[in-house]
């Protein structure tokens, strides 16, 4: 069994020896077999992220959503509980500043934000995966702590969770812990992966 830290630096790597232009072309391919998918369509709340460090960016897509009448959202750093996301209303007008992890999220409002159980499609960001749709994040369980409702309740239906990833972040094997919450599909600029 690969250890995760060592598949993180060897992943990382790999990502970023991916060129601008591969990165957006990738992430085009993405985002147009996303906008295929039955949970977009029928999608009326649903969140993405701000790709960076070579990361698949779902941001046309919400842009696209957005001129589609749903409501997007952006992760944001929780306030109260340290170690867990809420999810900011977003729109193109949307003010944004860096939190600290230098990543840009929302300039928001507690009152406005939206819990991750109210959610109908979350996009997530992966650093690699495998064939069983487990996520190797960047090590922080920001989203395994955010989502651990989806262990707790076997018969959840919301929201979809959606990881994107370039191929080339797909490993053979990964070492789930038992905190990790599976993808539900994971898109890639070659496959569709569910388990």
């Amino acid at each position: 069994m690969p250890d995760n830290n060592l598949l993180r630096r060897s992943l990382r790597a790999t990502r970023r020896q991916i060129s601008n232009t591969e990165l957006q072309r990738a992430s085009t391919r993405v985002c147009e077999t996303l906008l295929l998918q039955r949970e977009f369509v029928t999608a009326r709340r649903m969140a993405g992220y701000v790709g960076s460090k070579g990361e698949i960016d779902p941001m046309p897509l919400l842009h696209l959503a957005h001129m589609m009448g749903k409501a997007c959202y952006l992760p944001v750093l929780h306030p109260f509980l340290d170690g867990r996301l809420w999810f900011a209303p977003w729109t193109p007008q949307t003010r944004m500043n860096f939190n600290r992890f230098n990543i840009p999220e929302p300039v928001f409002r507690y009152r406005d934000c939206c819990k991750p159980q109210f959610l109908d499609l979350l996009l997530v960001p992966m650093l690699g995966f495998d064939t069983q749709c487990h996520r190797l994040g960047m090590g922080g369980g920001y989203y395994d702590r955010t989502l651990s409702f989806r262990l707790r309740r076997s018969s959840w239906t919301g929201p979809h969770l959606f990881g994107l990833a370039h191929e080339t972040q797909r490993c053979d094997v990964l070492q789930v812990a038992p905190w990790d919450v599976r993808m539900d599909a994971v898109f890639t600029d070659q496959h569709i992966h569910r388990p």
